[in-house]
C-alpha cells in the first residue's frame, strides 16, 4: 500500500473577494508539479462564494465535473438548457464531452454558498455532453457509506463517464467503516469534510486529504463526529 497525505494548510489558496477557494491539486495560478492529480482525479476545489456572486458563463470540454454543495443554494445554468438549483444533499454531475458552456451562482443575497468542485478526467473523449442531478437523503449516510457517483446510470448516485465511485459518510465518534475498492488497480482519495478520523492508521483532520494506492480495502474510524468523502478512481 502506498499513501500520500495532503494536510489542509498545504493546499493552494486564492481569495478573489467574491470567491474564496482552496485547491488540493494544481489549479489556475496555483501550480505544484508534485500535486497535479491523483490518478484521473484532476481538481478538488473547496469553494466559498459570496452572496449573489458566482462564475459567469465559461466553457469546458472533455472533463467530468462534479459539484457537491455543503451549504447554501447554488444556481446552475448551461448550454444544454438546464437551469437548476442545488443545495446540501444534492449531487450534480456534468459530462463536458465535446463542449458545454455553463455558469454557477450563489442564488442567495444574504448568505454564502459552500461547495466542492471536482474534475475527473473522462474514460472516453468527445462524447455527447450530459447533465445529471439527484437529491439524496442525509440520513442514508449516517454511520454508513452513501454512494453519490458511479459509472452506471442504473446505480446509486449520479453517473459519470469514468470508472469512478464516490461515497460520503457522516460518522459518530468511535464508529468504524470499511470500504472495499471495486478494482485492484484503482486508488482511493479520502477528503475529510469535518472532524477527525483515522484512515488505514493515519490520523487526519478537517479538510485534510489522503490518497491510497495498491490497497483492496480502506478502514475508517471516526475519532470525533466526522464527515468524509471517498473518491475511488483509476490511477492510469
Amino acid at each position: 500500500m502506498k499513501k500520500i497525505i495532503h494536510k489542509s494548510n498545504t493546499r493552494g489558496h486564492a481569495n478573489h473577494g467574491w470567491l474564496n477557494s482552496y485547491h488540493t491539486f494544481s489549479f489556475a495560478n496555483y501550480y505544484d508539479p508534485q500535486r497535479m492529480n491523483f490518478g484521473v482525479l484532476r481538481v478538488l476545489n473547496d469553494d466559498t462564494v459570496a452572496p449573489g456572486m458566482g462564475f459567469g458563463k465559461h466553457p469546458h470540454d472533455n472533463m467530468e465535473i462534479i459539484s457537491i454543495p455543503l451549504s447554501g443554494d447554488l444556481e446552475h445554468e448551461d448550454s444544454m438548457g438546464n437551469k437548476k438549483v442545488i443545495k446540501e444533499g444534492d449531487i450534480q454531475s456534468m459530462t463536458a464531452g465535446t463542449g458545454v458552456v455553463h455558469s454557477e451562482y450563489n442564488r442567495n443575497k444574504d448568505k454564502e454558498v459552500k461547495f466542492l468542485q471536482i474534475w475527473v478526467m473522462p474514460k472516453k473523449r468527445n462524447v455527447t455532453p450530459r447533465y445529471d442531478q439527484i437529491s439524496l437523503q442525509l440520513k442514508d449516510r449516517k454511520n454508513k457509506l452513501q454512494q453519490i457517483v458511479s459509472p452506471d446510470m442504473d446505480d446509486e448516485g449520479v453517473s459519470i463517464n469514468q470508472d469512478a465511485w464516490f461515497n460520503i459518510t457522516e460518522m459518530d465518534a468511535k464508529k468504524s467503516l470499511t470500504y472495499q475498492l471495486h478494482h485492484a488497480k484503482n486508488g482511493l482519495y479520502a477528503f475529510v469534510l469535518a472532524g477527525d478520523v483515522t484512515i488505514n492508521g493515519e490520523k487526519l483532520n478537517q479538510r485534510d486529504g489522503m490518497g491510497i494506492r495498491e490497497a483492496s480495502e480502506i478502514a475508517i474510524t471516526a475519532d470525533t463526529n466526522a464527515k468524509v468523502l471517498l473518491m475511488e478512481v483509476p490511477m492510469a
